[in-house]
């Protein structure tokens, strides 16, 4: 099991509890779906574990929960705080609705929060310093854009640094057939470190990403985008366009569309398809979608996986029965399967 968050590469931490997974303080758990998360302390986003790591580790979450008396519960999602610091969510058969609003509800809120304070911290220092003579405003309102906010990757490998100030230049667009779509990337060639942060450096160039890179690189990008955030009600819209389409792949497909109409409506054509002009339930329903698409593509993987080592564990299974088989059974047998072909 990774020991780092997959989105924001902070440590999960360690538990105490759970003998056959001590990794993360907060654990969320379906048994009935063989699903098992980490979710993160500092990004508050869902580690989708390794199949072979589950089984046993949902068996003790399960029983663990019923264990502790501090816990509380909807008809779908319970939450129970153990004495020890560890966190367990138990997921039954939820909503959609609910699943949504426990699992990024929480983070879309913190997000606002967050927003709201860094802003306000930033215009009272620099109002402070104004009057205290040091012009320093600037350097809140500029002294920022450059910073490498998030970093995807093309197919080949080729690593895309995005700055802050080129978040407003995502562009997501229709593509052949009508129902693909396209995720255009700006990007630096370079990145420098500074006094307190990497930067992007150079002129600022474009890729265009479709099919599985778009989502992963969706998934890094639409929380920079979304830094804001959502509310309830937001949430609860956005989890409606997706049960609306049912599938990620279309509910981006759509929403290029729906930004392609708008510009040949009037609107030009590069503003009408730029991410950060969305509704905001549209662009907070992408980032879920993005998520979910991600997981779903992962545990794809790992089956794929496990079959191909069932197939070369078979291959071996019958070749080791095969050594225990005296030669003269071998060739009676073979003498029959000649028969039934001459038979034929």
């Amino acid at each position: 099991m990774y020991k780092t968050c997959i989105y924001c590469n902070r440590n999960l931490g360690n538990n105490d509890v759970v003998e056959n997974f001590p990794i993360g303080r907060r654990l969320a758990f379906d048994q009935a779906q063989g699903r098992l998360w980490v979710i993160c302390d500092f990004c508050r986003r869902w580690n989708l574990t390794p199949l072979d790591e589950r089984w046993e580790a949902i068996e003790e979450c399960e029983r663990q929960y019923y264990d502790t008396s501090q816990s509380f519960s909807t008809d779908n999602i319970g939450l129970a705080r153990l004495p020890e610091g560890l966190e367990l969510v138990r997921i039954g058969r939820p909503k959609r609705r609910e699943f949504a609003a426990w699992r990024y509800g929480r983070e879309f809120l913190r997000r606002r929060i967050r927003s709201m304070i860094v802003t306000g911290v930033q215009a009272a220092a620099g109002v402070a310093a104004a009057v205290a003579g040091a012009d320093i405003f600037w350097l809140f309102i500029f002294g920022g854009k450059s910073k490498v906010v998030a970093r995807v990757h093309e197919p080949d490998g080729k690593r895309l640094s995005v700055i802050r100030k080129d978040l407003k230049q995502v562009e997501i667009v229709s593509a052949e057939p009508p129902d693909d779509w396209s995720l255009i990337i700006p990007y630096r060639p370079e990145e420098r470190s500074g006094l307190f942060s990497v930067r992007g450096k150079g002129r600022r160039e474009r890729a265009t990403l479709s099919g599985p890179a778009a989502i992963r690189a969706a998934g890094t990008i639409l929380p920079k985008v979304n830094s804001w955030g959502g509310t309830n009600s937001q949430v609860k819209e956005a989890v409606e366009l997706i049960e609306e389409v049912r599938a990620p792949e279309r509910l981006f497909a759509r929403a290029a569309g729906a930004e392609s109409d708008a510009g040949a409506a009037g609107k030009r054509r590069n503003e009408a398809s730029r991410v950060h002009r969305l509704r905001a339930e549209v662009r907070l329903a992408l980032e879920m979608a993005a998520h979910e698409e991600s997981e779903r593509r992962a545990l794809e993987g790992e089956l794929a996986l496990l079959e191909l080592a069932w197939r070369e564990a078979e291959e071996i299974a019958s070749i080791a029965d095969r050594l225990l088989v005296p030669e003269a059974v071998e060739e009676k047998i073979r003498s029959w399967k000649r028969q039934l072909i001459d038979r034929n």
